[in-house]
């Protein structure tokens, strides 16, 4: 069975329209509260799928600049070998030396640019890390805010068979601190 947020709100809705046509005006409400709470629970549903998947987009984002950074520092140390084996080669003197000197200088130049583009790949890396634990921050508080809500949404129900106002008011209270974990996700900077 499939977890659809946007069908289970249609389908709470349209629960809640049914039990509506009864004309009892504590069931009324009930309903209305049930379709609120599907509203909200649809939302948050959807939008923790959207926050898991940006979390997994950051996070391979990172692995691919750390391989970035991980080539460039072997780029560097490449360069780092040869230009020790062109000093070597140097100090032993003999007709290409000034072709040697111009490797050397040719070497320490790459080396430069290769440490540039790994240090750059890992500060890359960082963000997205950083960013990666943000999604997978908020994609948690929104798991939670979606599952207090879902419980208020059966609360509720509970409430329309029994015709007890004490299981309506737990359902509004679970609706509401789901809201406010949903508001929490966004508005808390991590």
């Amino acid at each position: 069975m499939s977890h659809d947020p946007a069908l289970e709100a249609h389908e709470h809705t349209e629960h809640a329209e049914h039990a509506a046509h009864a004309r009892d005006p504590f069931i009324a409400k009930v309903s209305i509260t049930v379709a609120v709470l599907a509203v909200m629970a649809a939302a948050a549903g959807s939008l923790e799928t959207v926050e898991g998947g940006r979390a997994i987009t950051e996070s391979s984002e990172a692995v691919l600049a750390q391989d970035k950074a991980t080539d460039s520092w072997n780029e560097y140390q490449a360069d780092s070998l040869k230009r020790h084996m062109y000093e070597i080669a140097l100090a032993g003197g003999g007709a290409k030396a000034e072709e040697y000197r111009g490797e050397i200088e040719k070497d320490r130049e790459g080396q430069t640019k290769a440490r540039a583009k790994a240090e750059d790949a890992e500060k890359d890396r960082d963000l997205r890390l950083r960013e990666s634990a943000k999604h997978e921050q908020r994609h948690h508080w929104l798991t939670g805010a979606a599952t207090l809500i879902e419980i208020g949404i059966a609360l509720s129900t509970v409430a329309i068979i029994t015709s007890r106002r004490t299981f309506w008011f737990s359902a509004m209270g679970l609706g509401a601190v789901g809201a406010s974990l949903f508001a929490f996700a966004y508005l808390n900077t991590f």
